[in-house]
């Protein structure tokens, strides 16, 4: 009897010690994960491609600085009251030191019912209220129009501060007009927002150029010889096709993922991703839901074809002129029909894919946050890149590779645009 109870419990003994260990190997790998995606980030800190915060700041203040403090956390600021649905900023000078990033492109978007030359005025305010951020905050940001200038800013501890227009509508038509955007301190155009231009076709509008326009072909050119990155997010497939072929410097997707993964007009399909190998281009991938996941892309179209279906001023819809029941039946709808979840692994799905089919010297990140109606689980503001490395490390990323992810190729991309433009002039 005695032994019996004996055995019984150096068995439990054992499988307790068992359970204990079981635990404690995670917990040590997750441990061993974090130190090594910190050593990796303080040499190598995350240049993310595009972020929407000017906009968001004009949209919030006025674009009045003085009406918040970036140096403190933004998460918790009440939207306005014209805003009432908005989401929580996702930007901030204390969670951009957390997530270990050292650049960050500043989108001027501007909408694209906003054209001519309002446009290239509102684009100029844009660029400004960059200007002031930076000048605002001197000890946490650096105006970087070089790869040397960001090189330096990150030497001395500061998230250098580029500058990126969203669409080729905010130049009027005007090469003139591109010229002063550069000189303003752009360093990026994307060629095409959410409708096409009079020059070129964007992804998510019916194609009306088949591409590029011979105007259009000129722009690519001049962003070449003034050493503009040539950015194809936005753009339709045929005008990536046309600016690849012409272009002399390599180009960026500054917020776009993997066609092959999620289905999305806004996506790079795989002939595009093995184009960008010869030009040395680079994917930046974007943090949006609907572009990362196949599940929320489906769910999206179904949630847009129930508001038209209910409600579709001024001849549709079961209860046009009812506000109230349709809202109601779009409730109902989404209570049935939840919106499926998108993880930081889902996004580490189109990172690896772009690696595996272009290589890993031709992705980065542009998460477009503060752009964004929403965020995968984990990845939802600008001090989460870590959590994506470490994802990216149990799949068995290398040093090196995370080093390229988060800057090096980046960097590369500029450096060799500069020349480009050095050998053009």
């Amino acid at each position: 009897m005695i032994l019996a109870y004996l055995k019984r419990a150096a068995f439990t003994a054992a499988m307790l010690a068992s359970s204990s260990l079981a635990t404690a190997q995670p917990a040590a790998a997750d441990r061993a994960t974090a130190a090594r995606v910190e050593q990796v980030l303080s040499a190598h800190p995350v240049i993310d491609g595009h972020n929407d915060l000017p906009w968001a700041l004009r949209e919030w203040f006025d674009g009045d600085l003085s009406k918040v403090d970036l140096a403190k956390d933004t998460a918790g600021l009440p939207p306005p009251e014209s805003m009432p649905d908005a989401i929580p900023l996702m930007t901030d000078i204390p969670r951009l030191r957390q997530g270990h990033v050292g650049g960050q492109f500043w989108s001027v978007w501007i909408p694209v019912s906003v054209t001519g030359p309002e446009a290239v005025e509102m684009t100029v305010e844009q660029i400004d209220l960059v200007k002031q951020m930076v000048a605002a905050y001197p000890a946490d940001f650096g105006l970087a129009l070089t790869a040397s200038d960001l090189e330096g800013a990150m030497q001395a501890g500061k998230v250098g501060s580029l500058i990126g227009i969203e669409g080729g509508h905010q130049i009027g038509g005007s090469l003139a007009v591109l010229r002063q955007m550069y000189a303003l301190g752009a360093r990026y155009m994307t060629l095409t927002h959410s409708t096409n231009t009079e020059w070129a076709d964007s992804a998510t509008d019916s194609p009306v150029h088949g591409g590029l326009t011979s105007f259009g072909e000129q722009v690519v050119r001049e962003m070449n010889r003034l050493g503009m990155l040539v950015d194809l997010s936005h753009v339709s497939p045929e005008t990536m096709k046309d600016a690849l072929a012409i272009s002399t410097a390599p180009v960026i997707f500054s917020h776009s993922n993997a066609r092959g993964v999620t289905d999305h007009p806004r996506n790079v399909p795989d002939d595009v991703l093995k184009l960008l190998v010869a030009n040395n281009g680079i994917v930046m991938v974007n943090f949006y839901p609907g572009y990362a996941s196949e599940a929320r892309r489906r769910w999206d179209a179904e949630l847009a074809a129930q508001k038209t279906r209910l409600n579709a001023p001024p001849y549709g819809g079961l209860y046009i002129g009812q506000p109230d029941k349709a809202a109601a039946a779009l409730a109902e709808w989404q209570k049935k029909n939840p919106m499926p979840r998108t993880t930081i692994a889902m996004v580490a799905d189109h990172v690896d894919y772009i690696a595996k089919t272009a290589g890993f010297d031709h992705v980065g990140l542009g998460a477009d946050l503060d752009g964004i109606p929403d965020a995968p689980e984990g990845l939802d503001a600008v001090d989460k890149y870590p959590a994506l490395f470490a994802e990216l490390v149990r799949r068995g990323w290398s040093d090196d590779n995370l080093a390229k992810l988060a800057s090096g190729n980046l960097l590369r991309v500029l450096r060799e645009a500069e020349k480009a433009a050095a050998s053009a002039r």
